[in-house]
């Protein structure tokens, strides 16, 4: 059994049995993966996938299991080389961060910069999907970590760290009549067009389900899962927005106007979800701190033994 074989049946899995996308991938051959996989099925002595021809249909019920405790076994494999590079370099490493356009946008700049600052030797990258995606990529181990808004709770295959929460504002155009209430309420929301996030996304059925509670049908006219997208429908008079509170910046959103919404939704929290049972270089650790102050080291390792027993 070799170390290569599990790769390959985790990673023709990983692409829906795709064995052209997995020798692109690997910079191999469709025939090495598939002579190497039937090797290791004759070893076990079970098929792991199921054939038609010379194609992969699917998985066997067995063939399930094995891939399951191969991605263990990769998982920690990963963690000793991490190990050995803790101690042997701690200023030098990678750091991969999967996150929502508004985190990365908006939350996210000022911690890289601190971050890039202390360890320009750690390859930093970031990348920007839906909240399904980036749980996708915290789990299969393309990412290190997820940051997002309520996302974790798609899997239980990451231990959850809550950092902060957040509520929402209403954007107008500037001289909006909603500009003049004193105490602005679901009702007078619903008078006009309504731009906001893609409800689809976890955590935005927040906005649509207060609205059902209280009966009412507001005017979804557009939905984006881009703040930057809303704005600038809302400054083109499409109608009014509803985003994160922390997506306006009235120095540089001057065409528009923001009302706190606070008192009208429920408060959303931002999280960051790392993989149960891995091993995390110190300057992850330092990272998350940066992010969310009261998530030092002590802390991040207690909540994240809490959750993986």
């Amino acid at each position: 059994m070799k170390l290569q074989q599990l790769r390959y049946i985790c990673e023709v899995a990983k692409h829906n049995l795709n064995l052209s996308k997995v020798a692109i991938e690997l910079y191999t051959s469709q025939p090495g993966i598939s002579k190497q996989i039937k090797a290791l099925e004759d070893e076990l002595g079970v098929d792991i996938f199921i054939r038609r021809g010379k194609r992969f249909v699917g998985i066997t019920e067995p063939g399930q299991e094995i891939i399951k405790k191969s991605q263990a076994a990769l998982s920690e494999i990963s963690n000793l080389k991490t190990i050995g590079g803790e101690f042997s370099n701690k200023m030098s490493g990678s750091l991969t961060i999967a996150t929502t356009h508004t985190q990365a946008r908006y939350a996210l700049p000022v911690v890289i910069k601190l971050f890039r600052e202390k360890y320009p030797g750690v390859r930093l990258s970031l990348y920007q999907g839906s909240p399904s995606r980036i749980v996708e990529m915290a789990c299969s181990g393309e990412a290190d970590i997820a940051i997002a808004t309520e996302a974790t709770s798609l899997t239980n295959e990451l231990a959850m760290l809550p950092c902060y929460q957040w509520n929402r504002c209403i954007l107008t155009p500037p001289r909006h009549p909603l500009l003049k209430s004193v105490n602005i309420s679901l009702e007078e929301i619903c008078e006009y067009p309504i731009i906001t996030y893609d409800f689809t996304f976890t955590g935005r059925p927040i906005i649509k389900q207060t609205f059902e509670t209280k009966g009412l049908k507001p005017d979804i006219v557009l939905t984006a899962v881009d703040a930057d997208v809303i704005k600038t429908y809302v400054e083109l008079g499409l109608g009014i927005g509803i985003v994160s509170m922390m997506a306006y910046d009235p120095v540089r959103d001057t065409k528009i106007r923001a009302i706190d919404a606070s008192h009208l939704f429920e408060p959303s929290t931002t999280g960051i979800g790392i993989r149960k049972n891995t091993y995390m270089r110190g300057y992850v650790y330092d990272f998350i701190s940066m992010f969310a102050p009261h998530l030092n080291r002590k802390a991040v390792d207690a909540i994240v033994g809490k959750q993986v027993r």
